[in-house]
């Protein structure tokens, strides 16, 4: 055999020895934060693949706000414009989107119950990925679909008159609003999803939240038309001053107050969602 032929043969072990080593080390430690964004990026992806199969859940959270915020147009024409002497459409496009992030949540957080009950949570705890992993990418999908949703709701609300008017940074902070409050709603709710019994009502106690806090807001009616002693609760309530701080990026107006309460809202119910959150993981993957 030539030199060439023996130096050929055996320089490709030694090549995929190093190769192999260079590939062994590389795998990030299971706690490091390379892990937790390497890992949670492919369960994003499968938590999308998962909700854009699921055509019925889909239709209902990307084309039925939409569909309502239309309907509210038609029915109600503008008869709470003649009565506030405000433009609905200010009001209504940041309340719909806030609820399509809303019950889209409680979709995907009875999604996560039941898979708990199939024990998927328990064989991903026992696989060597970063404990917040799986979480992580739920909360990205949410954000995923958040975007898409407001889009949508976006250029539905320019049929009933939603403009912006204040340029290009605050149209982009709008969707920043709706992404911080749907990622703050979306945490919560797949906290008690997390740490529920399977099959625990969680659509009924969630949608009766949700519900309420749709109502009484600023969305449809100015705070002043509340009863006085509900004024200050409809005021503070987290969707309040999500959807005034929408409706002043949107249109101007006052900006400070209410953005402050949104980044306090959603500080306050991340913090403590998310512990509750990796427990109930943990006691999902131990119950198994």
């Amino acid at each position: 055999m030539s030199a060439a032929g023996v130096g050929l043969s055996t320089g490709e072990p030694t090549a995929q020895r190093h190769f192999l080593t260079t590939a062994a080390t590389d795998v990030p430690t299971e706690s490091s934060f390379r892990a937790w964004w390497r890992q949670s990026l492919p369960l994003a992806g499968r938590q999308i693949v998962v909700f854009v199969r699921d055509v019925p859940t889909l239709m209902q959270a990307l084309l039925f706000p939409a569909l309502s915020m239309l309907m509210f147009k038609v029915v109600l024409g503008d008869a709470i414009g003649s009565a506030t002497g405000q433009n609905s459409a200010y009001g209504t496009v940041p309340l719909v989107i806030l609820v399509g992030a809303m019950f889209g949540s409680i979709a995907s957080a009875t999604r996560l119950n039941r898979e708990r009950a199939t024990g998927l949570l328990a064989r991903l705890y026992v696989l060597p990925i970063h404990r917040a992993a799986d979480l992580t990418s739920r909360v990205m999908s949410e954000l995923v679909r958040i975007l898409v949703t407001t889009l949508i709701l976006l250029a539905a609300g320019h049929l009933i008159g939603f403009r912006f008017t204040q340029g290009l940074g605050p149209a982009i902070g709008l969707v920043l609003v709706a992404l911080a409050y749907g990622t703050a709603f979306a945490t919560l709710t797949l906290a008690l999803a997390v740490s529920a019994r399977p099959g625990a009502p969680i659509v009924p106690y969630l949608g009766l939240a949700s519900s309420l806090l749709m109502f009484f807001n600023s969305g449809f009616s100015p705070i002043s038309a509340y009863p006085g002693w509900l004024q200050p609760i409809v005021a503070n309530q987290p969707m309040t001053p999500a959807i005034e701080t929408m409706r002043a990026l949107a249109a101007g107006g006052p900006l400070a107050e209410n953005l402050t309460k949104v980044a306090v809202w959603t500080v306050v119910i991340l913090v403590i969602s998310i512990y509750p959150a990796l427990r109930g993981y943990r006691k999902a993957a131990r119950d198994r």
